[in-house]
């Protein structure tokens, strides 16, 4: 069934505010169950009796499900339109995810957690596009903004909520949270956004490019997630899952730009903006979930901060993102969108430079502090280059844009967790080893072995701070070369 014509008018008033909301708190819910699990893996791991290593797979497997559903959120809206892909995405995501908090086995909840994503990985990219149906025209920046700013705040919520679920209550109830928002969404959604389906056309399922996709997408995510724990390319394991991915990779690529009927529709990388805008956004956001993941781990392994603790530390960051989002969607189409994105990445690197001065020592608020203020600058970034990027589609083209959009995010965020935190144990061993040559062990009032306890404990402390240091110097690098980027793109035109 095809839906043609000019379609309804957008909403107004209360009713736009309440569909906007539902749309957006369906975002917010997908993209905190990337992060939501990480603080809990021992908690999980213990309760089914499993090694830590065996309890990352929760959180591999969604990532991995997800990662290969975004992009073909293009190809599922013109297949089926894109109200019903998110209705029936939406459903899905509740009922596996409480199918996860019931699990009482390892192989059942990554077999829940595969499902679950597969089902979150195209409501990222449907709220993008949906919001943007019942949004007035001239309001899209405010509808960017919107899911913008849901997209941002969700991964710092996410550690702070697992943190205290883990802590005062189950693991159990990780996944159950989602079972009322996701009710509330769907009969939301249901009763405001039905009118304004996408049209639909009948095309062949593209199979050859489906199955090139999945087998890329996980090798590389298998690849990312187990070399920390392999050594890398010191084992035959990861060096056959590289192989995999770059061959996988190349043939996926020849394959969709030659296939009439292509699962991923690559075309949208002909748009300069897009291109330049996405693959800002990504380099951004790979030094931006590098803070994510790496301040927690350095809070709890080195500081000695419980996971709670840590999850209040981090959650500053969404102070300013919430208040600056709504007045950063009131500047796109006014002032130049390279210059809103160059001011965001430029603030971010500025913050970045507080923390390459940490020290062991330090208060809860000279952590916090660089936390509240990045929060001024993630808007202008994130909201700025997804407008961007948008904009430099064309309408029928906006449900493909948004998921390769989201794809290329989601991959830079695992590629730079993996980059990232290898990097951080390698120069902790390095420092570590400069500071040992540099030691000369004074007399103390104590027996020796407690003595060289303490100063390996001490030396270790300094040496992690140290590695830290030199991660968060490399990101801040990266803010600032995100800022000469994006001017490669054009000047960006109102959206059609």
């Amino acid at each position: 069934m095809s839906f043609g014509g000019a379609g309804p008018a957008p909403l107004k008033g209360g009713r736009l505010a309440f569909a906007g909301f539902a749309l957006a708190l369906s975002n917010f819910v997908v993209v905190l169950d990337i992060t939501i699990a990480n603080v809990a893996v021992p908690h999980i791991s213990g309760a089914l009796a499993v090694s830590p290593t065996q309890g990352t797979w929760v959180l591999t497997s969604y990532a991995v499900a997800e990662a290969i559903c975004v992009p073909l959120t293009g190809w599922l809206a013109r297949t089926f339109g894109a109200v019903r892909v998110f209705l029936m995405a939406l459903a899905g995501f509740g009922l596996f995810s409480m199918l996860c908090g019931v699990s009482t086995t390892l192989p059942a909840l990554i077999a829940f957690r595969v499902a679950q994503g597969l089902c979150g990985g195209p409501i990222m990219p449907m709220t993008q596009t949906l919001l943007l149906r019942i949004f007035p025209p001239d309001k899209g920046g405010q509808a960017l903004g919107l899911w913008a700013m849901t997209t941002v705040v969700a991964p710092i919520a996410g550690p702070i909520c697992g943190g205290i679920i883990s802590d005062n209550w189950s693991w159990h109830w990780l996944f159950f949270i989602n079972i009322p928002i996701g009710l509330f969404c769907l009969v939301s959604a249901w009763r405001m956004i039905l009118p304004y389906e996408t049209p639909t056309q009948k095309t062949p399922i593209d199979f050859i490019g489906l199955g090139l996709l999945v087998v890329w997408v996980s090798a590389l995510q298998i690849m990312l997630d187990k070399g920390r724990e392999e050594d890398w390319l010191a084992s035959s394991f990861i060096v056959v899952l590289a192989i995999v991915a770059v061959i996988g990779f190349i043939a996926f690529l020849i394959w969709e730009l030659t296939e009439e009927h292509p699962v991923v529709d690559l075309s949208v990388f002909r748009n300069r903006g897009f291109t330049v805008a996405v693959f800002s956004q990504s380099v951004a956001y790979a030094a931006f979930f590098t803070f994510l993941v790496l301040i927690p781990m350095f809070l709890q392994t080195n500081l000695d901060y419980t996971a709670t603790w840590a999850g209040f530390a981090m959650c500053f960051t969404g102070i300013l993102a919430v208040v600056f989002s709504p007045i950063v969607a009131q500047l796109v189409g006014k002032v130049d969108t390279r210059l809103l994105i160059s001011f965001g990445t430029f603030w971010l690197g500025c913050v970045a430079i507080l923390r390459t001065i940490w020290v062991t020592d330090m208060g809860f608020w000279t952590i916090a502090l660089p936390q509240l203020l990045q929060g001024l600058g993630m808007p202008f970034f994130f909201v700025g280059s997804t407008a961007l990027a948008m904009a430099s589609v064309r309408p029928d083209q906006t449900a493909s844009g948004a998921g390769i959009q989201n794809f290329m995010r989601t991959m830079s965020g695992a590629f730079a967790t993996s980059m990232s935190t290898t990097w951080w144990e390698h120069m902790a061993k390095f420092d570590r080893s400069e500071l040992v040559g540099l030691i000369r062990v004074p007399q103390m009032p104590l027996p020796a072995d407690k003595a060289l306890a303490m100063l390996d404990r001490m030396v270790q402390t300094e040496a992690v701070t140290l590695a830290t240091r030199q991660v968060f110097s490399v990101c801040m690098a990266v803010f600032f070369l995100a800022t000469v980027l994006i001017w490669l793109a054009p000047k960006p035109r109102p959206r059609r």
